[in-house]
């Protein structure tokens, strides 16, 4: 951002060229804002939108540098010197907040970028990098936003002191170019597993720190409604999740196999209950279970938590390890503990495992199949959809083209996923590491694979460091 002004200029220009060419071209009515926005066409208001965002995006990078200079200036040190004590307030996050009009945690965390990626002046005088130099490049680029640089720096800064620096700057490199490509959600995803990789031991720590917060609290209001409160770690939350979610997909996949409108089969009243009226009623239905049915819940049989984890790691207890439906990665200890439980799947990779490859012998995936792909796939290998919501599908269908069931045929997807590749024509193609997307000419005329699954997160962090 070396004309930062000139950049915004720039912007402004491109959002007034789209802005007018999104009017038509007859019959326009200038009015106000809203009534020239209800004239344009979708595909003109769809590039305002971006024109607009791209404003946003280097407005944005522009404030947190500013951010981070007002902070300089503010420093407590300085006394009734201080930038923010001289305009009356107590901070400079309070005085970012007080300008901004957002919160201060908003405002901190403008600081924290702007300080996190601004050029440093040494000791002599002379001008220095940033700390983050990729992250400060896309930012300044427009090609992240500030939540996306903020996310990937403050997890850099938290593994600094025991991170290998040259594993971090690739890491940093990774998730900036992820970061350009996929929603925040789905970065965060990368983050938690580059912050694992980077720092080993600080995974178990962590594990314990959380499990040492653990809380559920139980109140009656004045209306007679029971509120739980619940802060869970990731070993203790695991089970619980599972359980209501699999009670849940239960009456939602009964749902969908009765006509619109009809009752389910055996109920005499139709079920209009909401996703949290019926993970309530889940809830309730385990708690019943415990206290006096020796049955098992149906949909609970075939249920339970799979832990997926590195041979090395559970060997050594060192590392880090996943929890199916958990984004949050959790220690290769307490991987170990949750393994020894008779209700717990441990998914060892790289060790011997069951035959996966069944051919033509078999239409539906198989449970081990199941688990193979949801390593590969990581949740919906199109849009990431947490793996509780999806299914395993043939790449080519079982019926229309004589598709193996076996990994390379396989793909976990989300229903929305399944039926949109479908209907607009996507190829997928994969082995057993990867799934490429390949793209209906309509959409892309090169058609270039696009990258999905669990390999788009994937650092190169294991190669470096082994």
């Amino acid at each position: 951002m070396d004309q930062p002004l000139l950049t915004l200029d720039h912007d402004v220009e491109a959002l007034r060229a789209a802005w007018a060419g999104a009017m038509p071209a007859v019959g326009a009515i200038p009015g106000a804002s809203q009534v020239e926005l209800e004239q344009m066409s979708n595909a003109g208001l769809v590039r305002v939108t971006d024109a607009l965002a791209r404003v946003r995006r280097d407005a944005d990078a522009l404030l947190a540098r500013v951010a981070a200079e007002v902070s300089k200036r503010s420093n407590t040190e300085l006394g009734q010197a201080s930038l923010a004590r001289s305009q009356g307030f107590h901070s400079p996050v309070r005085l970012i907040a007080a300008a901004t009009g957002t919160t201060q945690k908003d405002a901190a965390k403008l600081i924290a970028v702007g300080t996190a990626t601004a050029e440093r002046q040494t000791f002599g005088g002379e001008r220095a990098p940033s700390r983050h130099p990729h992250v400060g490049a896309a930012l300044s680029s427009g090609r992240i936003g500030v939540d996306a640089a903020s996310a990937i720096t403050s997890m850099l800064d938290r593994v600094r002191v025991r991170a290998d620096p040259a594993l971090a700057a690739e890491a940093e490199a990774a998730l900036v170019d992820l970061a350009a490509q996929v929603p925040l959600d789905l970065l965060m995803r990368a983050v938690r597993e580059a912050e694992a990789r980077l720092d080993r031991d600080g995974v178990e720590a962590r594990d314990e720190q959380l499990r040492a917060e653990r809380s559920l609290t139980i109140r009656e209001d004045a209306a007679g409604m029971v509120h739980l409160r619940a802060r869970l770690d990731p070993e203790t939350a695991a089970p619980i999740k599972v359980a209501v979610e699999a009670l849940v997909s239960d009456v939602l996949r009964r749902r969908e196999t009765s006509p619109v409108g009809a009752t389910r089969p055996g109920s005499v009243v139709e079920d209009d209950r909401s996703i949290p009226q019926i993970q309530a009623d889940a809830l309730a239905a385990i708690a019943r279970h415990v206290l006096g049915c020796e049955d098992t819940l149906a949909p609970l049989a075939k249920v339970t938590v799979v832990v997926r984890v590195d041979h090395d790691a559970l060997v050594e207890g060192l590392g880090h390890a996943r929890v199916d439906g958990l984004d949050q990665p959790i220690s290769a200890s307490t991987a170990r503990r949750m393994a020894a439980d008779a209700e717990i799947i441990p998914a060892v990779l790289g060790s011997e495992s069951v035959p996966l490859d069944l051919g033509r012998s078999a239409r539906l995936f198989t449970r081990a199949q199941r688990l193979a792909l949801a390593e590969r796939d990581g949740g919906c290998a199109c849009c990431g959809q947490n793996i509780t919501y999806v299914d395993a599908h043939h790449i080519r269908w079982w019926e229309r083209d004589a598709g193996p069931t076996d990994l390379s045929n396989g793909v976990m997807l989300c229903s929305f996923c399944h039926h949109r590749i479908h209907r607009e024509g996507w190829a997928i193609r994969a082995n057993r590491s990867e799934v490429w997307f390949i793209p209906p000419p309509d959409v892309d005329p090169a058609r270039t694979p696009r990258l999905g699954g669990r390999a788009r997160f994937a650092l190169p962090l294991p190669r470096a460091a082994a």
